[in-house]
């Protein structure tokens, strides 16, 4: 959502950086009323950053989730959010709206931001997913890591660490793909095994829910987690 320019330029991403368009208010109208005729069961709802605005665009975030609730009753509803530069008050107009899963992948080690993502700040993202729990304890935090961009092992299991420490619940790993010669380098391919064995240690330490492997992106066997841990929602999926 939000336009196909982002306000940031991350090495990873091959979305344009740019300055955007305003916001279209009537965006959410159009999504819901594309959720509602696939009939999703599971709508997973995305952007692009806004940092043009001090709200982020947080508000069309909590006007889609509320306008599938309408026009599609049943239907749950995932956020994968920006970090809205920790902002409490935009977070707390998606909060508010009560999506199943609030989604913000921190994407990489503290050690490689300024490389991966120049613009972030892992603080932010200590902040976006440590208060979304505080804000509503029902709401279920997922967050996600991308391997091969020369992190080691050992920082992996760190973030993983802070994660849980944050309340997050859910974790995607997968592995880093080069979009284009222009992005970043893949600076190695993570053996299955290795995704095999953070996936254990993500459920030692806690995690309810770890989808770890070559090809996992957010969106993996989204449905099946919100099925299988929403507590607000269970009564949904029991029939």
């Amino acid at each position: 959502m939000m336009g196909s320019v982002c306000t940031r330029s991350c090495g990873f991403c091959d979305v344009k950086t740019g300055r955007p368009a305003p916001l279209d208010w009537l965006e959410p109208e159009r999504v819901a009323l594309a959720v509602q005729a696939m009939n999703l069961r599971h709508a997973v709802i995305t952007s692009v950053n806004r940092d043009d605005r001090a709200d982020g665009g947080a508000p069309i975030f909590a006007m889609v989730i509320r306008r599938i609730r309408e026009l599609h009753p049943g239907c749950s509803v995932e956020v994968l959010i920006p970090d809205f530069k920790g902002s409490i008050d935009a977070l707390r107009t998606v909060v508010d709206a009560r999506p199943e899963i609030l989604n913000h992948n921190v994407e990489t080690v503290p050690r490689l931001f300024r490389k991966v993502q120049p613009q972030d700040r892992y603080e932010w993202a200590a902040a976006t997913l440590s208060n979304a729990r505080k804000l509503d304890p029902e709401v279920l935090t997922k967050s996600g890591i991308m391997l091969g961009l020369g992190e080691t092992l050992d920082e992996v299991r760190a973030v993983m660490r802070d994660l849980r420490e944050w309340g997050v619940e859910i974790l995607t790993l997968g592995q880093y793909l080069q979009p284009s010669k222009q992005h970043l380098p893949i600076e190695r391919y993570v053996t299955p095994d290795e995704f095999a064995k953070l996936k254990r240690y993500g459920l030692e330490i806690g995690f309810r829910w770890v989808e770890a492997g070559p090809l996992v992106r957010s969106s993996y066997h989204a449905e099946q987690q919100v099925r299988a841990l929403s507590i607000v929602h269970r009564k949904l999926y029991t029939t």
